[in-house]
């Protein structure tokens, strides 16, 4: 096999990766939706599932054997909480827009705004949810094991 379709196969093959992946984390059941506001009169929260969409930027092999750099925008409609979840690797979560809440296992709660950024260390499960009244962005780059899940969910 020529170098060049070497190459292609693993675009292909990583991409069908990402895409199973996302498929694995947007078809759990409707059981983990976001609890109603706690607010009278309120509607309840958009479940996590309608609720936060993905768009990946980029994904390349590094330089160190068996790891990659993924890198993905994420955006949260008002009051969505992501399930709780780990990564095998480490996360950096930069907000884009919005106000979010990260609750890392372990640690006090964190409250962050557009400009702010936070490292999540490999393996620490987390939630995240958007506390404001309109969409939260955040930019979300792994620095991970290549070849694995990269949500494993808690």
């Amino acid at each position: 096999m020529s170098r060049n379709n070497k190459s292609k196969t693993a675009t292909l093959l990583g991409a069908a990766f990402v895409a199973a992946t996302l498929t694995a984390f947007a078809g759990l059941s409707q059981a983990q939706e976001t609890k109603p506001a706690a607010n009278a009169g309120q509607a309840p929260a958009k479940s996590w599932q309608t609720g936060i969409s993905r768009t990946d930027l980029v994904r390349r092999d590094l330089d160190v054997e068996g790891r990659e750099v993924i890198q993905v925008r994420v955006d949260f409609e008002p009051g969505v909480v992501s399930p709780k979840h780990s990564h095998p690797g480490v996360e950096v979560a930069y907000v884009i827009e919005g106000t979010f809440e990260y609750e890392l296992e372990g640690q006090p709660n964190v409250i962050l705004k557009a400009g702010e950024s936070l490292y999540i260390p490999a393996g620490t499960a987390h939630v995240a949810k958007n506390i404001g009244k309109e969409k939260a962005s955040e930019l979300a780059t792994y620095i991970v094991k290549k070849d694995t899940p990269l949500l494993i969910l808690k």
